[in-house]
């Protein structure tokens, strides 16, 4: 663990600072990068804010020196415990600083395999005590990202974790403490250098968070790896309290570097809240990206995490969400329709507060520049040419994989060996050199097992099918450095990849490049790999199908020169096309345009919260009063099963209050039917109007019997309808008819999501075409219901003849209009209508997010603030009320329901 002396590292150390006005009081790293003239008002290019889980370099100590290898101590600032998983013992430090000749000769310490090798570091011409090194692994990742830099004046800026501070061998150095002034040169280094801002967690939160949650309960379900173990849950409510501490910790470290025009991209599933947590920091037109670099499941495996719509609510904080393949995206959609209830589209979801989420396909690739340089150079030549010699007159089957359970090289031996026993004439003509890196272990993916399992049937072929003078099977356990990686692909006359479940496989990019200049060998592909779909020329096998494998093994060995000319143009064109630099250049277009159509197609305004002060003093001033009330959603939450909304206590309570003033006229106007309304309501409040079916029908105070508005009407039509429906309805399970006196309703609630929601546009393009488009009828879509009514019926007509029966000597002067779905929007606008350039108060509030699209003036989040509201108008004529008190407790309560 880094520490000062006396005292830990805090979130106080890495206070961010604003990049136009700075706090009187700054923190050690403010301080470190904060400019020492005053802020340049000209506009700046746009930047690219990264979230990563890890920054794309390691921060290098260059005065000190680990004794010895050993592991990392279990605290925020860490490479990754696959880094150091074979590091044992103390760390010893020794003081003495090494030499110029030292430094140099640490790019090239090629026995210390058990560290992090540094390839590439760079030491600031500042006399400081500081370097930093590119991170290795997730090479495609952060060479598309930092592609983006200085491209048309763009700027990145990176958020992520820090990692374990390494010396100049790349060997964390554990146990070391660093001064203030120490820590703060080196938060300048990484700000000035490579514009990289640490976020700081402390050691609990980082180890549940990363080796918990992330790796022990995620990574398994988004590889289709369900659990084999059955806990209390304490552990894994543990992780998830850590996951959900970690990501708002990195979106609030993004959102204090955040100006406007910047575009924010948060990278993988480490992150999935973030998006959400950014969402609610920043302004609501900030430009959010999430891409997802592993695959994501079928709904029916994601749905088995107790977290699941916690985390999909996460990610759809995001303007945009990217991931590998379209079926990854197919996923995504699937899980938000049936776990959220959301409807979605092909190009993305749409939310219940009206934002458009929009969701494409980016297939990622590599750094084909650099990985060309990689394998023309003259020591991979050589290798190559030195491992062709050492298996001359013998066919190279090449595999490199890490050794865990979605890699599939279990799979893979299994396949060769039956490979050799369907095809003998080549069991002493070809060698498979499978290399293998060490994975990270996890409390439920440990791969010790595995690597057992491995290494006996690696000897069982080799003991059948093996001689004195072969091999069959050549395995590598071991990381290999990137020459003796690009040898091997060189040299190789097929590749062999048989991951089982793999978002990206970067080895059958490099292996096509490795190939582009020697023999274009064929490439056998598992069509579970997220590259699969991509390249279309490489020969898809399925590794659960051993003989398949095997037969596509003999194919290979023997097509044609002309064939493996063809695919490797095929493939090499592909990979060189869509490399690591243009993914990045697509997804951030994309973002950048998804938010610009999302704006021109759905213009949206946020509705102001109601000024609850002025509400109450009006209506205290007033002298008649209309309250024009939807129930459903407004009075009443939304359930799944529509018998179960009764109305609460509470309430019925407040309608009573109201309904005992003599100058409230209050009514219900409701979609229900008549006797719903009746056993509901007007059986328990007495001098309370209902309106039953949006309108169709009407019942004023003290009435015994309801008015037909449509009395006089040919109701015809509904056989015709009712046929339509019913067609449907056989056709869907768990959907159901709800004939009412002047409407026929089609609920598909309890229908599969999906499945509903297509059958429900089939039967809307079916009326349309059939039946509205000769009938003077109207089609409403609500809530998982179709609705088709008279064209004459609805709520504005209702609330139009409720103002117009007020005498004109006292017509009404405090109108209170309160609902939540689009059948409400009539009330609305009729109001607007009524009361324009008209004196007196009329309030349309809309119930739902300020962002939800309305015509309402204004908004409360949830039923319970609209009660709230009329249960202090019920009070104020029987007592005295302050209403700025009530206001401030009214207010609290309803700002805590719209951030939430």
């Amino acid at each position: 663990m880094v520490t000062w002396p006396g005292r830990r590292i805090s979130s106080v150390l890495f206070k961010r600072f604003s990049f136009t006005t700075f706090n009187t009081t700054m923190s050690p790293t403010a301080a470190a990068i904060a400019p020492t003239s005053a802020p340049d008002v000209t506009p700046t290019p746009r930047r690219v804010i990264h979230v990563l889980h890890m920054l794309p370099i390691v921060a290098v100590r260059l005065d000190r020196v680990a004794a010895s290898p050993a592991p990392s101590a279990p605290n925020s600032r860490r490479h990754s415990r696959a880094a150091t998983a074979s590091m044992n013992g103390s760390a010893p430090l020794a003081s003495t600083a090494p030499t110029v000749e030292a430094l140099t000769a640490a790019l090239h310490h090629q026995h210390q395999r058990d560290a992090t090798r540094l390839d590439g570091l760079v030491v600031p011409d500042t006399q400081g005590k500081w370097g930093f090194a590119p991170r290795r692994g997730h090479g495609a990742l952060y060479a598309g990202i930092q592609s983006l830099d200085g491209v048309d004046g763009m700027s990145c800026v990176y958020v992520g974790s820090l990692g374990q501070v390494v010396d100049v061998y790349g060997r964390p150095l554990v146990g070391e403490t660093w001064t203030d002034a120490e820590w703060r040169e080196l938060m300048s280094m990484l700000w000035v250098e490579r514009k990289c801002v640490p976020v700081d967690l402390d050691d609990a939160t980082a180890t549940a968070y990363y080796d918990g949650y992330c790796k022990a309960d995620l990574w398994p379900i988004l590889h289709y790896s369900l659990w084999d173990s059955a806990t209390d849950g304490r552990q894994e409510k543990s992780h998830w309290d850590a996951y959900c501490r970690a990501n708002a910790a990195y979106a609030s470290t993004a959102a204090d570097y955040f100006r406007a025009g910047d575009l924010v991209c948060v990278h993988d599933y480490h992150l999935l809240l973030a998006p959400s947590h950014l969402r609610t920091a920043l302004d609501e037109s900030a430009l959010i990206g999430f891409f997802l670099h592993t695959p994501f499941p079928s709904s029916e495996v994601f749905r088995c995490l107790p977290s699941r719509a916690h985390l999909l609510h996460g990610v759809l904080g995001a303007s945009l969400i990217g991931a590998q393949t379209y079926s990854y995206t197919r996923h995504l959609l699937s899980a938000c329709t049936r776990i959220l209830g959301l409807e979605t589209t092909p190009t993305g979801i749409d939310l219940d507060d009206g934002r458009h989420v929009a969701v494409g396909t980016f297939p990622i690739g590599i750094d084909v520049a650099r990985a060309l340089h990689q394998a023309n150079d003259p020591v991979v030549r050589a290798r190559a040419a030195a491992l062709r010699d050492q298996y001359r007159g013998r066919k190279l089957i090449v595999g490199r994989d890490k050794l865990d359970q979605i890699r599939g090289v279990h799979q893979k031996l299994l396949a060769f060996a039956q490979f050799l026993e369907m095809y003998p004439q080549w069991r002493d003509q070809v060698v498979l050199i499978q290399v293998t890196s060490p994975s990270a272990e996890n409390g439920k993916g440990s791969t010790k097992g595995l690597e057992a399992k491995v290494s006996e049937l690696v000897a069982q072929i080799n003991g059948k099918y093996g001689s004195l003078e072969v091999m069959p099977v050549v395995h590598v356990h071991r990381s290999i450095e990137q020459s003796e990686l690009y040898a091997l692909l060189s040299a190789a006359d097929v590749g062999l990849i048989t991951s089982v479940r793999d978002g990206f496989n970067t080895s059958s990019h490099h292996f096509i490049v490795a190939q582009h200049a020697t023999q274009q060998a064929p490439l056998l592909l598992s069509e579970f790999t997220g590259t699969a779909g991509s390249l279309s020329s490489a020969m898809l096998v399925n590794p659960w199908d051993r003989a398949g494998v095997a037969a596509a093994l003999h194919a290979a060995l023997t097509l044609p020169d002309h064939d493996r000319a063809m695919r490797h143009a095929q493939m090499y064109a592909h990979v060189s096309r869509h490399t690591a630099q243009a993914w990045a250049g697509a997804f951030t277009k994309a973002l950048a345009t998804a938010a610009s159509c999302n704006a021109m197609a759905v213009p949206r305004k946020r509705t102001p919260l109601l000024p609850i002060p002025k509400c109450l003093a009006a209506y205290r001033s007033s002298k008649k009063r209309l309250f024009a009330l939807d129930f459903d959603g407004t009075l009443s939450p939304i359930v799944a099963r529509p018998e179960d909304a009764k109305p609460a206590r509470a309430v019925l309570d407040a309608l009573r209050a109201l309904t005992a003033d003599p100058r409230n006229h209050v009514y219900i106007i409701s979609g229900r039917d008549q006797a719903t309304l009746d056993e509901w309501l007007g059986q328990h409040v007495s001098n309370l109007g209902l309106s039953a079916e949006h309108g169709s029908f009407l019942k004023p105070p003290g009435a015994d019997a309801w008015i037909d508005i449509g009395e006089m009407q040919d109701w015809a039509w509904k056989d015709e309808v009712l046929r339509i429906f019913q067609f449907h309805t056989e056709r869907t399970p768990g959907s159901m008819i709800e004939l009412k006196k002047s409407s026929v309703c089609w609920h598909y609630r309890l229908a599969d999501p999906a499945f509903g929601m297509f059958q429900a546009k089939e039967c809307q393009n079916h009326l349309e075409n059939a039946v509205l488009t000769k009938l003077p009828l109207d089609l409403l879509r609500g809530k998982k219901v179709l609705e088709v009514r008279p064209s004459y019926v609805n709520k504005g007509e209702i609330v139009g003849r409720l103002l117009h029966s007020a005498s004109r000597a006292q017509p009404f002067d405090y109108v209170l209009c309160a609902g939540d779905c689009e059948t409400d929007m009539d009330m609305f606008r009729r109001l607007s209508r009524e009361f324009a350039g008209k004196p007196g108060a009329a309030f349309s509030v809309m119930i739902g997010p300020a962002s939800k699209r309305t015509v309402a003036d204004w908004h409360l989040p949830a039923p319970a603030d609209l009660i709230g509201v009329l249960q202090t108008m019920g009070r104020m004529e029987e007592e005295e009320v302050d209403v700025d008190g009530v206001h401030e407790v009214l207010e609290s309560g309803v700002a805590i329901a719209a951030s939430s």
